[in-house]
C-alpha cells in the first residue's frame, strides 16, 4: 500500500477526533461512522470527509479500518456481531484497533479478521485528546511486523512515537500496564492532594515540593492546573474510564494468577466515586470525592 490510503473510521470521540482530523490533514481519504458519542464533525466534513449510517457504508472499498472506541464490549459490538466489521471487510484490508481492550478479547477479535482475509493489528495509544489533535500520540502496537511496515506512513499522520511490542495483543497488555501505572500515580496524587487541602497545606508549596522531588512526572503536570485553579482541560479523562481501565488490568493480572493487590484496591477506589455518581467527571475531581468536597463524598 502507499499512501494516501483509504480509511474507514469507528469512534470520533474524544481521541478519534484529533486522529481523524490528522489524517484528513496528511491527505488521506476518510469515512466515518455516525453515532451519538461522536464529537462534533463539521470540521472534518469540511475536510472532505464522509459520515454513513451504517457500517457497513463505512468500510466499503477501504483498506484500511481504525477503530477508537470505549472498550471491549465496543469492540466486540463492531467486529464480532452478527452484521459486523468482518461481514465487510474486503480482502487485505488492515484493521487497526487504537481502543483499550482486554487482550484475551483481542485474540478472538483477530482470528475473526484474519479468518475473513483481512490483517489485525491492536495500537491503543497513550497521551491525551491534546496530543491526539496535535498528532503527537503514542502508539503500542501488537502485530504482524510487515503489515505494521505497510501502514507505518498512515500511523505517523496522528503518531509521534510508534513502539512495536510483540505479537497479536502485546500492545492491548502494553497499555494496560501503562494505564495501571499513570491511573495509579492520579489516584494517589489526588488522594495526597485531598489530604493536603484538609490539613491545611498550601497547595502552590505542595505542587511545588512534589514537582522538586519524587512527585515529579506527567500526571503531577496533569493533575497541577485542577490542583491550583480547577482546569481540568490537561487531563479530560473520566473517572469511569478510569475504573474500567484498571479492571481491565485486573483481569489481566488475575488471569496470570498474580496477587494484584495494588490494582484492586485503587479500583475500588474508582468504583467508590462512580457509584456515587461521579463516573463521568474528569479524573482530577476524584480529588473533590476524596477530600468529601463533592456531592456524595468519601467523607
Amino acid at each position: 500500500m502507499t499512501a494516501p490510503f483509504r480509511v474507514g473510521f469507528v469512534g470520533v470521540g474524544l481521541m478519534g477526533h484529533g486522529i481523524a482530523r490528522n489524517l484528513l490533514d496528511a491527505g488521506h481519504a476518510l469515512s466515518f461512522l455516525d453515532h451519538p458519542g461522536n464529537q462534533p464533525t463539521e470540521d472534518l466534513r469540511a475536510l472532505g470527509a464522509n459520515g454513513h449510517a451504517t457500517l457497513a457504508d463505512t468500510v466499503r472499498d477501504k483498506n484500511v479500518v481504525l477503530l477508537c472506541v470505549t472498550g471491549t464490549p465496543e469492540v466486540e459490538a463492531v467486529t464480532l456481531a452478527d452484521g459486523g466489521l468482518t461481514d465487510h471487510l474486503a480482502p487485505d484490508t488492515i484493521v487497526v484497533d487504537c481502543s483499550t481492550a482486554q487482550p484475551d478479547s483481542t485474540l478472538r477479535v483477530a482470528a475473526r479478521i484474519e479468518a475473513a482475509g483481512a490483517h489485525y493489528l491492536d495500537a491503543p495509544m497513550t497521551r491525551t485528546p491534546k496530543e491526539a489533535e496535535a498528532g503527537k500520540l503514542n502508539l503500542m502496537v501488537g502485530g504482524s511486523t510487515a503489515v505494521l511496515d505497510q501502514i507505518r506512513p498512515l500511523l505517523y499522520a496522528f503518531a509521534e512515537n510508534i513502539y512495536h511490542i510483540g505479537p497479536t495483543g502485546s500492545g492491548h497488555r502494553m497499555k494496560l500496564l501503562h494505564n495501571f501505572v499513570s491511573i495509579g500515580f492520579t489516584g494517589l496524587l489526588a488522594e495526597a492532594t485531598a489530604c493536603a487541602q484538609r490539613s491545611g497545606v498550601d497547595l502552590e508549596r505542595f505542587v511545588q515540593v512534589l514537582d522538586s522531588g519524587g512527585g515529579h512526572g506527567v500526571v503531577l503536570d496533569r493533575l497541577t492546573p485542577y490542583i491550583l485553579a480547577r482546569d481540568c482541560g490537561a487531563f479530560r479523562f473520566s473517572i469511569s474510564n478510569c475504573q474500567k481501565d484498571l479492571s481491565y488490568y485486573n483481569h489481566m493480572a488475575d488471569g496470570m494468577g498474580l496477587a494484584s493487590i495494588g490494582a484492586h484496591a485503587l479500583e475500588q477506589v474508582f468504583a467508590l466515586a462512580k457509584a456515587d455518581g461521579a463516573g463521568e467527571q474528569p479524573a482530577p475531581t476524584l480529588i473533590d470525592w476524596l477530600s468529601g468536597t463533592a456531592a456524595g463524598g468519601a467523607n
